[in-house]
């Protein structure tokens, strides 16, 4: 399995990208590549999409919009989900929409890079589109050990 990431957006560059996927390659046991849609957003459009989708009124620095429910953990096969195969033929996990603004921010804020934050905020969004959550301790728990596994992948540590 594949992971692809379709993002157009300079402020991902193609060498950061073509890493990351190369991190996901086989984290998930697939019979079909896999991809993900990935946005950059000013602070106002990422407010409208927090207030529209989860009626939280306020800038936020990642959302994620998984396009299928139930997946954590379980082998993904292709003939399963036949709505969500896009026109390359990958299983399209979700979208993620990022504030790079808020990511900058945050970079500052906890004093290291804004590329380790991005990549953090990315894979993070991955992680929700694949059904991981962090509502719950047990589940912050699970959530945290996957991201910081493909983070490992690509030498960023805490």
């Amino acid at each position: 399995m594949s992971f692809f990431i379709y993002c157009e957006d300079e402020e991902f560059a193609p060498e950061n990208k073509a890493a990351l996927e190369g991190a996901l390659n086989g984290f998930v046991e697939a019979d079909v590549d896999l991809s993900v849609e990935l946005i950059f957003v000013d602070g106002e459009e990422i407010r409208r999409l927090n207030r529209e989708t989860r009626n939280i009124d306020k800038v936020t620095d990642v959302l994620s919009y998984p396009t299928m429910d139930g997946i954590q953990g379980v082998a993904l096969k292709g003939a399963e989900h036949p709505f969500e195969i896009d026109e390359e033929g990958r299983l399209l996990i979700g979208s993620i929409a990022i504030c790079a603004d808020r990511a900058r921010e945050q970079a500052e804020e906890y004093g290291h890079s804004y590329e380790r934050e991005l990549h953090y905020l990315i894979v993070h969004g991955v992680m929700h589109c694949l059904g991981y959550d962090h509502i719950q301790d047990e589940d912050r728990a699970k959530m945290r050990e996957k991201e910081e596994y493909v983070l490992g992948k690509l030498g960023i540590v805490r």
